[in-house]
């Protein structure tokens, strides 16, 4: 009988890698149009992420000790960082799947996860399994989010997006906290209404997540000039949230996340 095996020499040349290794292999299309395989990572655009990871990690930590303060501002600077890696990785063309993948786990940790045991340390953990089960809500809506956001990358149009996005998300429940933090004789965490509120408050932000509900990307404004008049305008919002910071980034994220209802009315009114 034949033996038909390859030689353990000839079959480890099929494998990409062959005993331990750190390295990553992916593949890339090219500006004409081909597949091409290539290793390693970019450093910029990952090294980011990685700081937007570690913010997220943070702000898990100090809820964890009571350091809501700390914990706030932590994934404040995650979603900066969030923010400033796709534009670094766009700026110098480092764009990759590996980046992309990252990217969506460190989003889901830094704003998934900590706002969500930020929230549950702060003003539900009282609330026993009913506080446990909102948070959960929130944490797995976020993961479907984020999902079905990478299924739909070059699909969906850019100007919009679909649900809330989990960074605005994230910054709705902290400054929540923030408002309640520095207003606890309105905030009584210890007050079952309170509790409640704060219950709901979470689980419908998990949900807008994942609604269909259209919301202005705003990734067009930054390619093209807008009237003059926005500028005063955004110079006031500016002066107005000076008076009272967390509340004016509350007002302002739930005004965002009602005006997705609108946004959706008038995009099926110019459909139909």
């Amino acid at each position: 009988m034949t033996n038909t095996q390859k030689p353990e020499s000839e079959s480890s040349k099929d494998l990409p890698f062959d005993g331990i290794t750190f390295e990553v292999e992916e593949e890339e299309h090219t500006q004409e149009g081909q597949r091409v395989k290539r290793r390693g990572i970019y450093l910029w655009p990952n090294l980011i992420t990685t700081a937007a990871l570690l913010s997220g990690f943070y702000s898990i930590i100090a809820s964890m000790s009571g350091e809501f303060q700390q914990a706030i501002y932590a994934i404040f600077l995650a979603a900066l960082f969030d923010g400033l890696d796709g534009r670094v990785a766009r700026a110098i063309g480092a764009q990759s799947p590996f980046g992309e993948q990252f990217d969506s786990l460190s989003d889901m940790l830094a704003f998934g996860v900590a706002p969500a045991i930020l929230m549950y340390s702060w003003g539900l953990s009282d609330l026993g399994r009913i506080g446990l089960a909102a948070c959960f809500v929130y944490t797995a809506c976020a993961a479907f989010r984020l999902a079905r956001f990478n299924v739909q990358i070059g699909v969906v149009d850019k100007r919009y997006f679909i649900g809330v996005a989990s960074p605005l998300a994230a910054v709705i429940i902290i400054s929540l906290v923030w408002v309640g933090l520095d207003f606890p004789e309105i905030f009584d965490i210890k007050d079952g209404g309170v509790q409640i509120i704060n219950a709901a408050a979470i689980v419908i932000t998990g949900l807008l997540m994942i609604s269909n509900i259209k919301y202005y990307s705003f990734k067009t404004v930054e390619r093209k000039r807008v009237p003059f008049f926005v500028l005063p305008i955004a110079v006031f919002i500016f002066a107005a949230m000076t008076y009272n910071i967390p509340v004016g980034i509350l007002v302002i994220s739930v005004i965002y996340a009602l005006s997705g209802f609108v946004t959706t009315f008038l995009a099926k009114k110019q459909v139909s």
